[in-house]
């Protein structure tokens, strides 16, 4: 049977309903969860993203989440790790519903990474799980007892479930998420203690990261490439940015310990992350006045990282395109031309704050910031799309023509601002 809210924008307009708490919404929405969870709309998750127009999609696990909490009461254990199948086509089932065609598959990255060696974690009715910051697997003393995960049991065998379910259903070779070393390290370690580490102990820190490499990551991408040679890993380091730790810590550290998974094994081009955030940090010596930046440069930081070198280490780390986040306060003309020089896609990220609906001071404003803001993205990735098709980069291959990418969606995001994006995207994204 037809589902007519695939027809944008239906579907954003049930799921705003929804929200809202009408009754008919949620009722419609079970009768296309229940059907969708049975398998009966497989068919649609093969439709392909189109080729020659700007893509759109982004994480949804959160707002699906909550959907499936208030449609069946599926805790967000059940939800994420209860049966992988129904997760896949309820996610798959948001994007199509948002009237995003490219089909981008998310869970709690640092939670899982860190919950398949150990770590104690925090689960809840309708959130995101977490690690517990109470309770650290390793400290000073015992963290390199960190082992190899066994790939049979636990997360690592429920993500090779779910990744096999996303391939089969859509055809997409699948993408393992995994938090990166210097991320692990600070879910498993604590942050307070490894950003203490970074000043005090920089050797320690580095030796911490490379078990985690040799240890952790390289088994399992070894063991996730055998199953999918032409899959990818995507690892993911909110605690290694520019904007966390600095420019030179990210280098030095988080960046470094990646370079190796990168240089160092035959799959390390099939290895990228592109969640590093706070590109504005490595301009600040350069707003500081002369006396300034040679006081802070001899108390601090001897060997600044400037925002050209930044992105080049980026770059090393994610090869395929260029990104842009929203925390990263860069005009998008920068990223429009580091694309367009380095001959790659561009994806430009829509951060959570940006549609938060508890963040809205006055809607209509926001709708009309939020219209530019997409109007922006959309013509700086094709500018890009059109000027590296020139050059002879094929845009039928993976990632694509470039994509306008939302950090995060949930059941607290403004469906009205989505629209507008997605909107935008469909209207004015043909190459």
């Amino acid at each position: 049977m037809p589902i007519e809210e695939l027809s944008f924008p239906a579907g954003i307009h049930l799921l705003a309903r929804w929200q809202a708490n009408d009754a008919q919404a949620a009722e419609r929405l079970k009768d296309i969860h229940d059907a969708t969870i049975k398998g009966q709309y497989d068919e649609i998750f093969k439709w392909p993203a189109p080729q020659d127009a700007v893509h759109i999609s982004g994480s949804v696990d959160l707002m699906t989440l909550s959907m499936m909490h208030y449609l069946y009461g599926l805790t967000s254990a059940e939800f994420y790790k209860g049966d992988p199948e129904r997760y896949v086509r309820s996610v798959l089932m948001s994007l199509r519903l948002l009237g995003m065609p490219k089909l981008y598959l998310s869970w709690p990255v640092y939670g899982f990474t860190a919950e398949a060696l150990g770590q104690a974690m925090i689960y809840s009715d309708k959130f995101s799980p977490g690690t517990d910051p109470e309770i650290t697997l390793v400290n000073a003393d015992n963290w390199q007892d960190v082992a190899t995960p066994d790939m049979s049991t636990g997360i690592p065998k429920l993500l090779d479930e779910t990744l096999a379910c996303y391939a089969r259903l859509t055809g997409f070779n699948p993408v393992l998420h995994l938090s990166a070393p210097y991320s692990l390290a600070a879910d498993i370690y604590g942050q307070e203690p490894l950003i203490t580490a970074l000043t005090h102990e920089p050797e320690f820190v580095n030796r911490f990261l490379d078990h985690l490499v040799d240890t952790v990551h390289k088994p399992w991408i070894d063991h996730f490439f055998s199953q999918f040679p032409n899959g990818w890993a995507e690892l993911s380091d909110a605690s290694g940015s520019p904007f966390f730790i600095g420019p030179k810590n990210c280098k030095n550290m988080a960046i470094r310990s990646i370079q190796r998974l990168v240089d160092e094994n035959q799959w390390g081009k099939r290895v990228y992350i592109a969640n590093y955030r706070g590109d504005h940090v490595a301009q600040a010596n350069k707003r500081d006045s002369p006396s300034t930046r040679r006081r802070n440069s001899r108390r601090s930081d001897p060997e600044p990282v400037n925002l050209a070198e930044l992105f080049e280490l980026k770059n090393s780390v994610c090869q395929d395109f260029v990104i842009g986040l929203k925390d990263d306060q860069m005009p998008v003309s920068y990223y429009v031309e580091r694309a367009i020089k380095h001959n790659i896609p561009l994806f430009l990220g829509i951060g959570a704050t940006q549609i938060d609906r508890n963040s809205i001071a006055d809607l209509e404003i926001a709708k009309q910031d939020i219209e530019v803001v997409s109007s922006e993205y959309v013509e700086g990735i094709k500018t890009v799309a059109r000027t590296i098709a020139k050059n002879g980069y094929d845009l039928r291959v993976p990632p694509w023509p470039g994509t306008v990418y939302f950090e995060d969606i949930s059941s607290e995001s403004n469906f009205d601002l989505i629209e507008i994006i997605v909107g935008t995207s469909l209207k004015q994204g043909a190459l």
